[in-house]
């Protein structure tokens, strides 16, 4: 009953645990498959919390009936994000020194788990998805997505103490920071020791700097895992949610980031979608993958055009008049001849839909 019950509030948008105890009473469908009881709201929160792994796993169940349905076709398939709000306030986001005073503040313990190391130090010995020539900007990028992978791996559900949230916070702070360090001194070496990927040495050191003495970025103390994002109508404290879907108008898979932009999601979104298609039992691959402006990666586009998709992105945003300054020739110019064909504007024109 309460997974039929939170499957079914959750399709109606309805999310608050709140306000599902409440549609219990006030909504027919909530009391029909509720059997007119009405369960506590905590109850609510605990089941999704202490079940969220097993309620996720049911998404590829529900993909794999569209699949019997004949509603899980990928010949053209869209992908799309769209900026979620996270159930807390952007009044709860504090730095680092403001956490810090009021763990002081609250007479709190020191905290436990200051000095723990994230990781085994490999000095100058990275891993091989590291051993490229992207630039330092790149390093430190790909060591805070490793770190957000770890966190994923690790979640737990969000302490209902706020002493256990500040000390929380301030972890994460200042995990972010030290994986910055890390990323920083690997890089450092592989420019001193390593070798590009044509074999030749690097010509000159690269730029000093130095990361920062304490933690620069901000937390949320309410929902640690999200992050302010550029929403339409301006930041707001949530998540960027990524989607999949097909013709048919079904989900396909379903992805929740806390980047603002899409950029970098197109690959990561098309591995999903082939990931969930593989447990519906489905063993088409997609033909063709529409996306606006905002998912232009070109080294992705083209590792998924090397697996057989086509990949229809234009190098243009539509509000923008004329092409993007320095965007001219080589794939940008093939991929706007593409779109500018009847066969592609076709293709492309189902991807709002």
């Amino acid at each position: 009953m309460m997974v039929a019950l939170v499957l079914y509030a959750y399709a109606q948008g309805r999310r608050s645990s709140r306000g599902i105890e409440r549609a219990c009473v006030e909504d027919v469908p909530h009391r029909v498959i509720a059997a007119n009881q009405v369960p506590d709201h905590c109850t609510i929160a605990r089941f999704r919390q202490r079940h969220e792994a097993a309620l996720g796993a049911l998404f590829s169940e529900v993909l794999g009936l569209c699949a019997e349905a004949g509603l899980a076709q990928v010949g053209v398939i869209a992908v799309d994000g769209t900026k979620v709000h996270a159930n807390a306030s952007r009044d709860a986001t504090r730095d680092y020194d403001q956490i810090a005073k009021e763990i002081l503040a609250e007479a709190d313990a020191i905290d436990r788990e200051e000095d723990e190391q994230l990781g085994d130090a490999r000095g100058y010995e990275l891993p091989p998805q590291l051993q490229t020539s992207q630039g330092r900007r790149g390093w430190l990028r790909d060591a805070k997505r490793r770190l957000d992978e770890k966190r994923a791996t690790e979640a737990r559900p969000i302490s209902r103490s706020r002493p256990d949230r500040l000390r929380e916070s301030k972890r994460r702070l200042e995990d972010e920071l030290a994986a910055e360090r890390r990323a920083n001194a690997a890089y450092e070496s592989y420019r001193a020791r390593g070798v590009m990927k044509d074999g030749r040495r690097f010509g000159r050191p690269p730029d000093p700097y130095e990361p920062p003495a304490t933690p620069t970025g901000k937390v949320n103390l309410t929902d640690p895992d999200s992050q302010l994002v550029k929403a339409t109508r301006g930041w707001i404290q949530g998540y960027n949610a990524q989607a999949i879907t097909n013709e048919q108008q079904i989900v396909i898979a379903a992805e929740v980031t806390i980047d603002s932009p899409d950029f970098g999601h197109l690959e990561p979104m098309i591995d999903a979608a082939r990931t969930e298609l593989e447990k519906a039992g489905v063993t088409d691959i997609p033909h063709v993958v529409v996306a606006d402006a905002g998912y232009w990666h070109q080294p992705q586009m083209e590792n998924i055009v090397n697996r057989g998709v086509q990949v229809l992105v234009p190098p243009d945003a539509g509000k923008r008049k004329g092409s993007r300054p320095g965007w001219g020739g080589g794939a940008y110019a093939f991929m706007r001849r593409v779109l500018a064909t009847e066969a592609g504007r076709e293709l492309y024109r189902q991807r709002q839909a």
